[in-house]
């Protein structure tokens, strides 16, 4: 079993900035493909990003070019920066760990373990 737990939201003004960490114990995160998923209210859990196993990274469009994930392996945690954010950014942000196989990068029931989410609102 993996827990994952969440930081780093928080309020900010559009083209403002935020990192957002995911903090893992019970396993290795390294050995899995690690995704961040947001869902605002009243909209589907969307794929910002994800880091393979090989440190691989693959971006929705609508983060490519303003979102970087990273993990630092010796922390066992999963970042996620965020830069130039809009107010479309705004949602409860969550990290998953994909540990029974998948393509990384697929859909959000693909992944076993999340965390409880962070808050992000841009306005």
């Amino acid at each position: 079993h993996v827990q994952l737990v969440e930081s780093g939201g928080g309020s900010v003004q559009p083209g403002g900035s935020l990192r957002l960490s995911c903090a893992a114990s019970g396993d290795t995160i390294s050995r899995y493909c690690m995704g961040w998923f947001r869902q605002a209210p009243g909209k589907e859990r969307e794929g910002i990003a994800v880091i393979d196993s090989r440190g691989g990274t693959a971006y929705a469009d609508s983060a490519t070019g303003r979102f970087t994930i990273s993990q630092d392996n010796a922390k066992n945690t999963l970042y996620l920066q965020m830069n130039s954010l809009k107010p479309e950014d705004t949602a409860l942000y969550y990290c998953a760990a994909m540990t029974d196989g998948g393509v990384c990068g697929g859909p959000p029931f693909e992944y076993k373990f999340w965390g409880q989410g962070t808050q992000v609102t841009v306005s």
